[in-house]
């Protein structure tokens, strides 16, 4: 006796079961043999790419596969239009659900493989690409979310018009928070400092400590620490003295006007020796400036070959013990400001 069951017979319905089987199987098997081959591929290879395919390719879930079996083996049996409308739904919520797994896995992978580099040089980065691994998930699961609805036959506009507003609503009460949240993310793509970076903000300098997703925290060179909003330090003039490879320094000197013509004359080039002594000083130029108030004055240039403030003082000092003892020999004397008043006897 041939039993019927939802239309079809028993061996219609067996042959869907072991077709479903089948493909699930199969499916299984090529998913364990592709990251197989892709793990050991990886060994060789210095590069993150196919380390994170294979976490990608290992997210697949047993329950998609079997969705995807249970799909193609209903085509061989003969259901109603619902059912077979259901099932096609399902089939491909399970595969929106799938891809948001993929997405998610390997947002993971990226945002780990960037805070392994950048660990190294820039600590506080790891917290605002923590959040910029969040967001970005948050926003892969809500746009598959609506997708999935919207395959149920939902109508999303109303609840998109509604996250909208909503959203707007939210940005308006937390606009100061969302502001320094998105300088932070600014601060750390941008990297127009990193931590460890000694910068001056307006008349404030000192050394970057932190970068928070709402506060920079910087401790200054008189010891305290100070507390910068990220959307304020973003409108600030910040120079970066950590990033600086060289310094123009120009520093002048006097001497008396009763300096004879011969000394003023060797003056500049006693400068220039002073100068080009030094291992990290390259010369520029040295010229008798003008003859001002009370003194002759002159102008050196040089550049020191190294962003370090202390090498720069070590130069300064050696150049200024240099002409100290060269002025003593030529009996230059160095001039201090002064004023002569003349006082004019009137006739009788």
């Amino acid at each position: 006796m041939n039993y019927m069951l939802f239309k079809n017979d028993l061996t219609t319905w067996a042959i869907a079961l072991t077709i479903t089987c089948c493909i699930c199987l199969l499916l299984y098997a090529i998913r364990q043999l592709a990251v197989r081959r892709l793990h050991r591929h990886a060994q060789t290879t210095t590069t993150y790419i196919d380390d994170a395919a294979v976490k990608v390719l290992s997210a697949t879930h047993v329950l998609f596969m079997l969705m995807v079996a249970l799909f193609v083996g209903s085509q061989w049996v003969d259901l109603s239009d619902p059912v077979t409308l259901r099932l096609t739904r399902l089939a491909l919520a399970a595969l929106l659900l799938q891809v948001a797994r993929w997405g998610d896995v390997g947002i993971r992978e990226w945002l780990e493989h960037y805070r392994q580099q950048r660990i190294a040089e820039d600590i506080a980065s790891t917290t605002s690409t923590a959040v910029v691994g969040f967001l970005l998930r948050l926003a892969l699961w809500v746009v598959i979310l609506l997708m999935i609805l919207d395959n149920f036959g939902v109508n999303i506009t109303t609840l998109v018009a509604s996250l909208g507003i909503g959203g707007i609503a939210v940005a308006l009460a937390l606009q100061n928070i969302l502001g320094d949240l998105l300088s932070s993310l600014s601060i750390v793509l941008d990297k127009p400092f990193v931590v460890g970076d000694f910068i001056i903000i307006d008349e404030i300098a000192g050394t970057v400590e932190h970068i928070g997703l709402k506060t920079t925290r910087i401790r200054s060179l008189s010891g305290e620490q100070i507390v910068f909003s990220n959307s304020d330090m973003l409108k600030s003039r910040i120079r970066n003295y950590k990033r600086m490879e060289t310094r123009r320094i120009v520093f002048p000197i006097q001497v008396v006007y009763q300096t004879s013509q011969e000394n003023v004359r060797a003056i500049p080039q006693l400068l220039r020796e002073a100068v080009e002594a030094q291992p990290l000083a390259q010369f520029d130029r040295a010229h008798f400036k003008a003859c001002g108030p009370s003194a002759l004055e002159f102008e050196t240039v040089y550049i020191v070959q190294s962003s370090e403030y202390r090498a720069y003082m070590d130069i300064q000092q050696n150049i200024n013990m240099q002409l100290f003892e060269r002025f003593a020999e030529l009996g230059i004397k160095f001039a201090h400001p002064t004023q002569t008043l003349q006082l004019a006897r009137a006739a009788a």
